[in-house]
């Protein structure tokens, strides 16, 4: 996309948090058009650092934007946002496309987006991605979508800006069913990289060298490199907060079991997040299930 063609293509942000707001920025300054909306004052202002303009309210945001880019914490927020009262749906026209960054469930994906084209005659894209904040602010996130053709189509030109890898997995709802899985293999190797972090040390080895030392091998992988250390550290400020994978473990949980396939270890996985966060550790970033093994 050019830097004239992307002038012209008006963005309304909702959700300016940990990922929108890198998210937000980097489009900002790709010569989109932004004006961004979040409930928290603090991240307003961040926003406004960061060159998005802000809008006084959700229907401000989106009123007179082409596309509508959400990123909330929960399928209730999603809902909230764009169906509740005064929710966004109410000032939305035909032709605007919204496309949902959040993780959230795959039934209420497809009723959403059902509800939307049949009152606004809008298109919804579900798109959740993978990455972090950094691959956030650098244009860089693996996106997985699901949606209508025509729809999919149309934001090829803006998702070239925001991924590295822009998968279509299907229809409505088809990016969030491969967001569980995942999740899945996220939160499995989370809670394996914490026991290897605890052998390697009582085994007395220098645990920061593991992850050179497996590079390359079928062992390695980008959470090896780039949590394991994190890990070592006790660094647990949040790339992504703690509360938010126990979340989507739950997600894949209820899933999975309306699908009735067995994962035996995402349910050891999702033991291990309920009692991090019952230990109070929901806002510290993922890499802290190192807590359960430390005690």
């Amino acid at each position: 996309m050019t830097e004239a063609t992307s002038a012209k293509m008006r963005i309304g942000y909702i959700g300016l948090g940990l990922m929108g707001l890198p998210m937000a920025s980097h489009l900002a300054g790709r010569g989109y058009s932004i004006r961004g909306y979040d409930i928290a004052p603090g991240r307003q202002a961040a926003a406004r650092s960061a060159g998005v303009m802000v809008a006084s309210a959700a229907t401000e945001a989106v009123a007179t934007a082409d596309i509508i880019l959400l990123n909330l914490p929960t399928t209730d927020a999603v809902a909230d946002v764009v169906f509740g009262a005064g929710g966004i749906s109410t000032v939305m026209r035909p032709g605007q496309i919204l496309i949902d960054f959040s993780t959230i469930t795959v039934d209420k994906c497809r009723l959403f987006a059902a509800k939307l084209l049949a009152e606004a005659g809008c298109g919804w894209v579900d798109a959740p991605v993978s990455g972090g904040p950094p691959a956030a602010g650098a244009g860089a996130l693996t996106v997985m979508a699901g949606g209508r053709p025509e729809d999919i189509e149309a934001i090829r030109p803006l998702m070239a800006d925001v991924a590295q890898r822009f998968t279509v997995m299907g229809p409505s709802g088809a990016g969030l069913a491969a967001k569980m899985i995942n999740q899945m293999i996220v939160g499995c190797t989370h809670a394996v990289l914490g026991e290897a972090l605890m052998v390697a040390e009582a085994a007395g080895i220098d645990a920061s060298l593991m992850p050179e030392c497996l590079a390359g091998g079928f062992a390695d992988s980008p959470l090896l490199q780039k949590n394991f250390p994190r890990m070592a550290a006790r660094d647990f400020v949040p790339q992504g907060y703690a509360r938010q994978l126990l979340k989507d473990l739950e997600m894949v949980t209820a899933f999975t079991a309306g699908l009735k396939t067995a994962t035996p270890m995402t349910g050891e996985a999702l033991n291990l997040y309920r009692l991090l966060i019952q230990l109070g550790h929901a806002e510290l970033d993922t890499t802290a299930i190192v807590k359960i093994y430390d005690r």
